[in-house]
């Protein structure tokens, strides 16, 4: 199973979010960088027609649904504007057995905090559960006011499978989970848009959505789902200990632009009216800021812009 963590520089621990003020692979002009090489570990991974399947734990605005459902929409749209979320999505190609095509599937409101608002691990694999079906990720996001083990503290986010029965045939379902980060540590789960906890105090970026932690929530999503659909089991593509993989995104941590280094995200795009940054256009005029993937054809962490 895997976490990501997104503290002021993002490091991804196993299949999960975790963040490392000097976590990030960069190139400098002193130090040479070591080759990048994910390596594929023979195991399945998740492509073709995939449902998400979202379950909202807390209490989430309408518009703060919008963002994240129109984010995964636009992972295989063509209507958005280059540079796009789908050409983002797209590099997910090159792994292989070709493409995985993410559509949004059921969603869950659980709005009343029926498991309270201290989660653990076992929770987040209860409310995944609650959605049964083949081919699909299960999704829970976590609202702000919901502490979640190891939030904040190892990870922001995290990926994994579970078991589960049909009949005499017992199949794997992947899971991932994403807390709203915005009032628990946004200095470390919503970087760069607000200012990091370690490191150099750079001036945060304006929020393309104009939401600190749901903003925050779609660079670890983008990054739990890469990794979910080329390391579901974790023996798919990854560096390092099983236990602790770099992955598709969490390989290429803090990176969104061009000229990036540690503390730096890098060049980007910057919304005339608003002075938002962002790098990829979605779905219904959206703009999200989305982590460099490493390519398996280059072996390189690859940005949009």
């Amino acid at each position: 199973m895997g976490s990501y963590c997104h503290f002021a520089i993002l490091f991804l621990l196993c299949c999960s979010i975790t963040v490392s003020p000097t976590g990030a692979r960069k190139l400098t002009a002193l130090v040479e960088q070591q080759p990048l090489i994910l390596k594929y570990h023979n195991g399945a991974l998740l492509k073709g027609n995939i449902s998400v399947n979202l379950i909202w734990y807390g209490q989430f605005t309408p518009i703060q649904r919008s963002i994240i459902v129109d984010f995964i929409q636009s992972l295989n749209s063509r209507r958005a504007p280059l540079p796009s979320v789908s050409t983002w999505w797209k590099t997910t190609d090159k792994y292989k057995s070709g493409s995985s095509a993410l559509v949004v599937g059921k969603q869950i409101l659980h709005e009343a905090y029926t498991l309270g608002k201290l989660l653990k691990t076992r929770h987040l694999l209860a409310l995944a559960n609650k959605v049964n079906g083949l081919n699909s990720i299960n999704v829970v996001l976590t609202a702000k006011d919901v502490a979640v083990d190891g939030f904040c503290m190892s990870r922001c986010g995290t990926h994994g499978s579970t078991r589960v029965s049909q009949g005499k045939r017992v199949t794997r379902t992947a899971y991932v989970w994403v807390g709203n980060s915005e009032t628990q540590c946004p200095g470390q789960c919503a970087w760069p848009f607000h200012q990091p906890i370690y490191g150099p105090q750079t001036p945060p970026l304006v929020s393309p959505n104009g939401d600190v932690g749901v903003d925050g929530m779609i660079i670890n999503l983008a990054t739990v789902l890469a990794g979910t659909v080329t390391n579901p089991f974790n023996n798919g593509y990854f560096q390092g200990p099983a236990t602790a993989p770099l992955e598709a995104v969490s390989a290429c941590t803090g990176i969104f632009g061009s000229g990036a280094y540690p503390g730096d995200p890098g060049r980007v795009l910057v919304e005339k009216t608003t002075g938002a940054s962002y790098n990829a256009n979605g779905v219904n005029g959206r703009k999200y800021l989305l982590p460099a993937m490493w390519d398996p054809q280059t072996s390189a962490c690859k940005t949009l812009v």
